[in-house]
């Protein structure tokens, strides 16, 4: 019998629509107007949550989406975007420095300070948005950090280089 074998996008059935136009939120800063409707898929690290009467705006800097949509944390920033939901979004479900991606249609740019700089941040009207969970925290093995003899005496435990056991 044979056996199948792929590598099939796992993306959150929340972003996968609006088919988006691969379109970056560069060019939407520098020519709005040529993309407003324009259905887009964005993502990238969150810097804050602001609640308002008519909803909720979400700070994120911008990052390129991998093949499941999710922020790759390594790929160069895009500069800082909004996305904008319905209704209220808890500050405390969608904590500082989470990842979290958002399909919807571009509205156009807002201009907001960054300090003291004026900054033109696109904005996107959310159709749907996923928070990706938390990675798990790195486990290093019982010697610790490189160099460290610790108590099995090196990275190869129970003796390691000095022959203690």
């Amino acid at each position: 019998m044979p056996v199948l074998a792929g590598c099939a996008a796992l993306m959150p059935q929340a972003l996968r629509s609006p088919e988006p136009v691969h379109i970056g939120p560069q060019a939407v800063r520098a020519a709005p107007e040529q993309y407003i409707g324009v259905p887009v898929r964005w993502g990238g690290r969150i810097l804050a949550v602001r609640n308002a009467d008519n909803g909720t705006d979400i700070e994120l800097l911008a990052r390129p989406l991998d093949a499941e949509a999710e922020p790759r944390p390594d790929a160069d920033p895009q500069g800082r975007i909004i996305a904008r939901a319905e209704g209220f979004l808890d500050p405390a479900e969608y904590p500082i420095d989470r990842l979290l991606s958002v399909s919807g249609y571009v509205e156009g740019v807002e201009t907001r300070d960054v300090g003291d700089y004026p900054y033109r941040y696109p904005v996107v009207r959310v159709v749907g948005r996923y928070l990706w969970p938390e990675p798990p925290p790195v486990i290093r093995g019982p010697w610790g950090p490189p160099g460290w003899d610790g108590p099995w005496g090196g990275p190869w435990g129970y003796g390691g280089w000095h022959g203690r056991y």
